[in-house]
């Protein structure tokens, strides 16, 4: 027997920090650390605050009488109120900060019993609450949900089954490197001109002591690192035309944040490659069981000339591999540098769900006669080939 509570308290949800952190499973974009700071600078502390309030649905198993409820999953979600679209319940963590794997964190081997649990709870919500009630929802919208996700794909066949409407359109790819145990084997799987060049590199610039790799190890190196990582990237973003994701103070803050939470539990990797002892690249790594997530990076455009993006990125990989990690993930992005460094693409979706009323077939015909005639625009005239379209992406990721 399942008990699903919903806890919409900011003090009682933090009181589940232990138990949530447990069920993430070492996926840094669901921990406690990610998605509380997410909500600090993005849901209470955003300019959306008012609009925003919290849907987490804690669920326990209270099949033992007498024996306290056990926590199994949690579902770590919040509504967002915009006229004229109505009650969007959406993940934690969506939006402009790119939390990938997002999913109902689940105990392992319960996720047909959760997504169940979860999928009755919802329509019954909506049901229960319809009429403007602050408890009704009108669409749930999921993005860069992971395609292999057993608990995701479970709660939408349940919710289909339940008369719900669920539409999913392929979203970009998240990429991983499945890691060897030594650095030779790793560049015997590349093409014969990758492996040659980072030989190359190797020998002129990191044993000569040109090109050295640091990573933060204290508190001072700690803020030296960011702000050489944000320096870099806002650079490299505006000679490129655009002002980046750094120039946006709430982003910066949430990342100092989080990435120092991340530090001080010894799961961050803040690296910078300095060459001729002049800081060209910088990498924002977070590290989950034996997985290292390469979330962001900065690079020098006066420096582009020597690669610094390639050379960071080789500077890590072969660290990852030293230190026993068995993935390397370049997660979400079908940017075509990932492909030459060996990473294989994992499909992922972008969901939406209606509750399945009369008015909402209509609404799902005009979303989809809409989405499909975007698509129609956004697709390559005829004569634009396959080749030329991965020649722009590959121009655009050279510098990695």
């Amino acid at each position: 027997m399942m008990r699903i509570e919903r806890v919409s308290n900011w003090e009682d949800v933090a009181r589940l920090a232990p138990e949530w952190n447990r069920l993430a499973r070492g996926i840094p974009f669901l921990t406690w650390e990610w998605l509380g700071a997410w909500w600090r600078h993005y849901g209470a502390g955003g300019p959306e605050a008012r609009a925003s309030e919290l849907l987490v649905a804690a669920v326990y198993d209270a099949t033992a009488p007498g024996a306290s409820d056990e926590l199994i999953a949690l579902a770590p979600w919040y509504v967002e109120r915009k006229a004229p679209r109505g009650a969007i319940v959406r993940f934690l963590g969506s939006g402009d900060v790119c939390s990938d794997y997002l999913t109902v964190l689940s105990a392992a081997g319960r996720e047909p019993e959760v997504a169940a649990a979860l999928a009755g709870w919802l329509i019954a919500l909506r049901k229960e609450n319809a009429g403007g009630s602050p408890l009704a929802w009108d669409r749930l919208e999921f993005g860069g949900i992971a395609d292999d996700d057993e608990t995701m794909g479970r709660l939408l066949e349940q919710l289909s089954l339940r008369g719900a409407i669920v539409d999913r359109r392929q979203a970009e790819h998240c990429w991983r490197v499945e890691l060897p145990n030594r650095w030779e084997e790793y560049l015997a799987g590349l093409s014969k001109s990758h492996r040659k060049q980072l030989r190359r590199f190797q020998r002129r610039l990191f044993a000569s002591g040109r090109a050295v790799l640091r990573t933060a190890a204290t508190e001072q190196e700690f803020r030296q690192a960011f702000e050489i990582l944000v320096d870099l990237h806002r650079r490299r973003r505006e000679s490129l035309g655009d002002r980046g994701c750094f120039h946006s103070g709430r982003f910066t803050e949430f990342h100092r944040e989080v990435a120092w939470q991340f530090f001080e539990r010894g799961l961050l990797r803040l690296s910078w490659l300095e060459l001729d002892s002049r800081p060209v690249a910088c990498e924002y790594q977070l590290l989950g069981g034996n997985t290292v997530y390469a979330y962001q990076s900065g690079i020098d455009p006066a420096a582009l000339e020597e690669e610094p993006g390639r050379l960071a990125t080789m500077a890590t990989l072969r660290a990852a591999i030293e230190s026993g990690c068995g993935v390397y993930d370049l997660l979400r992005g079908d940017e075509a540098y990932k492909a030459h460094w060996r990473a294989r693409p994992y499909p992922c979706s972008d969901i939406r769900v209606l509750p399945g009323r009369g008015a909402d077939w209509l609404r799902h015909g005009v979303w989809v006669a809409r989405e499909n005639l975007r698509s129609w625009v956004k697709a390559p005239w005829p004569w634009t080939s396959a080749v030329g379209s991965a020649d722009t992406l590959a121009a655009v990721g050279a510098d990695r």
